[in-house]
């Protein structure tokens, strides 16, 4: 079973003197760093000055939620193969959520794995596609449908990869910690509400409630299983987006799938009409969020079949039965998951 990665380390001197002991700490025969053309520019800078004089070769993949396919993962192969490194070598992983997801996927099925380490660069991979072990791609339309539980040997957090990033990536970023709140920490989600314009202030508070659920279940087969909440219906909605004019981040997706998952869980289980109506406006004042059309709809009901947590011909979510606590495995009927579509859609047009 695999275990929760160590350590995690916050902030420039411990990222920094971590860095620095690598080739002390362990023999490495080479150093590879994955980058796109954005952390190429704005944050591989940062990362030379902290290696010093250490060699390393650089791997620079496309960046965007359309080129999280097996066929990014086969250029990294076969530069990993042009450049012969062997299962010694350590992958530095360079980037926002799709790097460290698919980066971390090719390094673990290369030779059977070779070492990473992630250097997440948004907010966004910083609070969550960093930490927790998983990796994966899309395939066939259908985000995250191939992976497995992998874990690097540190993450390192520094804030100053945030100066990179324009509003509407680090507000994505923000969905994410919401999500934490809402589901473990009714005090973080208060807190976000009152640093809602400097939540980089509550990043390790966003950090340790998720590490703290995946630490008791690694491999997603119980609890961990909340940190879904608002992934059910959000992800699907964020596919059946990618690629149009209208595509969607991630967390812009994810409020959009939290505002939903939580009407569900007020109008069909025990979360309160003022918790919702508190989530909800919350929300909808700090997303811009698409309206959503009955065929927009039909094929959102499409994607919601392929979800990982469904069992067998059941689509299953996670509810909230108040601010600070949430259930695995709920179910609705489509008439419910209607119904959460028209208080959507009447939110959003006002």
């Amino acid at each position: 079973m695999p275990m929760i990665q160590e350590p995690i380390l916050f902030y420039n001197k411990d990222a920094e003197s971590y860095l620095g002991s690598l080739e002390a700490q362990r023999d490495f025969s080479q150093l590879f760093v994955i980058t796109d053309e954005n952390t190429n520019k704005h944050c591989l800078p940062l990362l030379t000055e902290w290696l010093g004089h250490k060699q390393f070769i650089e791997i620079q993949i496309r960046s965007g939620e359309e080129y999280k396919t097996i066929s990014s993962c086969a250029s990294i192969w076969q530069e990993l193969t042009a450049h012969k490194a062997d299962r010694k070598a350590l992958i530095l992983l360079l980037g926002g959520g799709v790097l460290t997801d698919m980066g971390a996927f090719a390094a673990s099925c290369y030779k059977r794995g070779v070492q990473f380490l992630n250097i997440p660069t948004t907010l966004l991979a910083m609070v969550d596609a960093s930490t927790g072990s998983k990796t994966g791609i899309d395939f066939d339309g259908l985000k995250n449908h191939i992976g497995l539980f992998s874990s690097p040997i540190a993450t390192l957090i520094h804030q100053d990869f945030l100066k990179t990033l324009d509003q509407r990536q680090f507000k994505s970023g923000v969905c994410e910690m919401f999500k934490h709140g809402l589901i473990a920490n009714a005090d973080h989600w208060k807190s976000l509400i009152s640093h809602v314009h400097e939540p980089e202030k509550l990043i390790s508070d966003s950090v340790s409630i998720k590490i703290n659920i995946v630490t008791q279940d690694p491999t997603e087969k119980g609890m961990r299983k909340i940190l879904n909440f608002g992934h059910t219906l959000g992800h699907a909605i964020e596919t059946h987006f990618l690629g149009s004019s209208g595509a969607l981040l991630h967390g812009e997706a994810i409020a959009a799938g939290i505002i939903l998952e939580s009407f569900l869980s007020s109008n069909f289980g025990e979360l309160s009409t003022i918790a919702l109506e508190e989530i909800a406006y919350t929300l909808k004042e700090y997303y811009h969020l698409p309206s959503l059309s009955r065929s927009d709809q039909e094929a959102i009901y499409g994607l919601i079949k392929h979800d990982k947590k469904n069992h067998k011909d059941t689509v299953n979510f996670v509810a909230l039965t108040k601010i600070g606590e949430a259930v695995y495995d709920a179910t609705y009927t489509d008439q419910a998951i209607d119904q959460a579509f028209v208080f959507y859609n009447a939110l959003t047009y006002r």
